[in-house]
């Protein structure tokens, strides 16, 4: 074997043919000290004087037309001196502090895609975009195209790309297709159908809503009306449904592209549509639009829905969930979802859109699922819905511009609720007064203020209350079921007056009513009616688990703490009621010097105490029942009978009802 030796070269000495690029020269100090001084200046502006008292100097090529010289994101603050009682160069420092290193037009500048860093390389050759795995993506838009092409396209293979995983909405990446732009009907069942189609293509073809939808024989058994169209369905017979695989692909990424018109994209989406025929249309038998592989043999059925509820995206969902052995539907999609099921009698799919409800239940869609609940039958949606109503309707729905899409016949059963949940009676009275000042401006889309609902109502005629007049008379019975006799706050009363909505006579005996119990120690003597009717209500809500929550109901001379005390972590808790004594810390001076007290050594009430709460899955509620007790200003009669309950969870509704029987 021929050993081969090679040259040993001196350590500072490089082997011929090789290169080594020269080391690029530092920066030198002048260049670098001006940007050092900007950068520094804001910063050292901020700090004030040290305590050598010496100002810091000014960089030497800061020259006053350099100070300013620049403007927008790069006017950073450039002086070093202490900035004193300056306060707006303290602001434009603290912004300059603040400001990136990069500001967002500078960074869109450098990672845009352009021909002379990203797509033109090569200047011999056409035009192209970059496509390999090493680019990155931009925007989480790009995303969504490349989810809709892999979800849409399945016979096209692309590429695996990795993205962050915040950028899809997980719920939205299951229920709809990942689209730039809504996702039209057709793309919304093929989402969901896709596993199929790639083993077979469709055998029925269902017309509705002006719509052609390729179905499945198999899965339709799962609706009673489409398996009985299919029985009672003509032959199945040879037509043409499908466009070129290759066209139907062109179609979508015209569709999908920003690059061309609105009205390019609808004629190809007009184009693309699946077209059923009995004989040989113009066009479809085409070897350039339809391909002779891909015919078959379909059955037509025909369903007519008329029902303003049951839109094509709906329809398309509850079809598309027909390939499902759960249910996937959007909350902003269940109700009609839910419609489209109960045209089509698919018990499956109305179970689970009922059980979406009840369990996505809030106060931006509580009469949206009510109504649908109503129309379609639904009594477990209702049930859920009304208890949902009587905890939150003042709490949470009275705050929010929903309110108006609650139908009068629902709010009529829950005022004559004895479960609903009120601060006080006249929280329940501003509630109405919302519901029929948003029900008659339907056009606002904000929630306005409880004063500017008052300067409505007294900008009314006063010639005649509004209840009196034709357009309020409908609401009558509504304020009938009001507990008008347990507002006695006197501003509360004057906006009553101001508002000018219940007639004289109304206003009147409920004045006449506080005098006489005033007069008689309290008694309620002008009320024939039973315990629920005639009492007076106060509540609180516990959302955090304090040691204690508390309350002051103050009615005809009488002051009493509502109080419920925690006994244990595991969520046990206590109510009661207690009379305050005029001398009670708990009254805040105010009350103490201003509000009536009754001399009175006892007071007979009786009361009754609710408590509500969401536990293991429904809304539970437990009550003293009612209960009779005379109050008196010592430590033994002053408190009532302790209401203890165990394993509450947070939020908690107390409810406090209380009647002064004649003595």
């Amino acid at each position: 074997m021929t050993t081969v030796e090679w040259p040993i070269l001196p350590l500072n000495r490089t082997p011929p043919g090789s290169y080594f690029p020269a080391i690029p020269p530092p920066t030198p100090p002048a260049a670098r000290s001006y940007p050092q001084a900007v950068r520094n200046a804001p910063i050292t502006a901020l700090m004030g004087i040290v305590v050598d008292g010496r100002q810091p100097a000014r960089h030497p090529e800061t020259v006053r037309c350099r100070v300013r010289k620049q403007v927008g994101s790069t006017n950073r603050w450039r002086l070093p001196q202490s900035l004193g009682s300056d306060l707006l160069g303290t602001s434009q420092a603290v912004k300059a502090i603040k400001e990136p290193a990069w500001s967002d037009s500078v960074r869109s500048i450098m990672t845009g895609e352009s021909a002379c860093t990203s797509v033109n390389r090569d200047p011999d050759k056409a035009y192209k975009f970059q496509m390999e795995e090493s680019r990155p993506f931009s925007s989480p838009r790009l995303l969504r195209k490349a989810a809709l092409s892999r979800s849409s396209s399945p016979s096209i293979p692309s590429p695996p790309r990795t993205a962050p995983a915040q950028m899809v909405s997980p719920r939205l990446a299951i229920h709809k297709p990942l689209t730039p732009h809504h996702p039209s009907p057709a793309q919304v069942l093929h989402y969901h159908s896709k596993h199929i189609f790639d083993v077979a293509g469709p055998d029925v073809v269902l017309h509705c809503l002006s719509t052609s939808w390729e179905l499945h024989k198999p899965f339709l058994q799962k609706s009673k009306v489409l398996s009985e169209l299919l029985y009672k369905a003509e032959n199945p017979k040879q037509q043409h449904f499908y466009r070129d695989r290759t066209a139907e692909t062109l179609d979508r990424y015209i569709r999908d592209s920003d690059i061309y018109s609105n009205e390019y994209q609808e004629i190809s989406q007009r184009l693309n549509t699946v077209t059923i025929s009995d004989g040989p249309r113009k066009g479809l038998s085409d070897p350039a639009h339809t391909s002779i592989q891909r015919t078959r043999n379909v059955t037509a059925i025909k369903l007519k829905i008329k029902d303003a509820n049951v839109t094509k995206e709906a329809l398309a969902i509850a079809l598309g969930n027909l390939y499902h052995d759960d249910t996937r539907v959007d909350e902003e999609d269940v109700a009609g979802v839910m419609a489209a099921a109960y045209h089509m009698q698919c018990p499956g799919l109305l179970n689970g859109c009922s059980q979406i409800m009840i369990d996505t239940v809030k106060a931006s869609n509580v009469c949206t699922y009510m109504k649908a609940a109503i129309q379609y039958e639904q009594s477990s949606v209702i049930t859920t819905c009304e208890r949902w109503l009587e905890l939150n309707l003042v709490p949470q729905l009275s705050l929010q511009i929903h309110l108006r899409e609650l139908p009068m016949e629902v709010m009529t059963k829950l005022l004559k609720s004895t479960r609903l949940f009120t601060y006080n009676e006249y929280s329940l009275y501003k509630t109405l007064c919302n519901w029929i000042f948003l029900r008659r401006h339907p056009e606002l889309k904000l929630m306005p203020s409880h004063s500017s609902i008052i300067t409505y109502f007294n900008s009314l005629p006063k010639h005649s209350a509004f209840l009196e007049r034709e357009e309020g008379q409908v609401y009558s019975g509504l304020f009938l079921s009001l507990k008008l006799h347990g507002i006695t706050d006197t501003s509360h009363l004057d906006d009553i007056q101001q508002m000018n909505i219940l007639p004289y006579q109304w206003l009147l005996r409920v004045l006449t009513q506080h005098y006489h119990s005033l007069q008689a120690g309290g008694d309620m003597r002008l009320l024939q009616y039973n315990f629920y009717s005639g009492s007076v209500r106060a509540g609180f809500i516990m959302e955090q688990d304090l040691p204690f929550y508390c309350e002051v109901m103050s009615i005809h001379g009488f002051h009493f703490e509502l109080k419920a005390v925690r006994l244990d972590a595991e969520g046990t808790y206590t109510f009661y009621i207690q009379r305050l004594k005029p001398s009670d810390p708990v009254l805040s001076f105010r009350a103490c010097e201003r509000h009536t007290f009754s001399l009175r050594q006892d007071r007979d009430v009786r009361y009754d105490i609710k408590v509500q709460c969401f536990l293991d899955g429904q809304y539970q509620c437990w009550s003293t029942g009612v209960q009779a007790h005379g109050f008196g200003l010592d430590g033994k009669t002053s408190q009532s009978k302790p209401f203890t309950l165990s394993n509450l969870r947070c939020p908690v509704y107390a409810t406090f009802h209380m009647v002064f029987p004649p003595t």
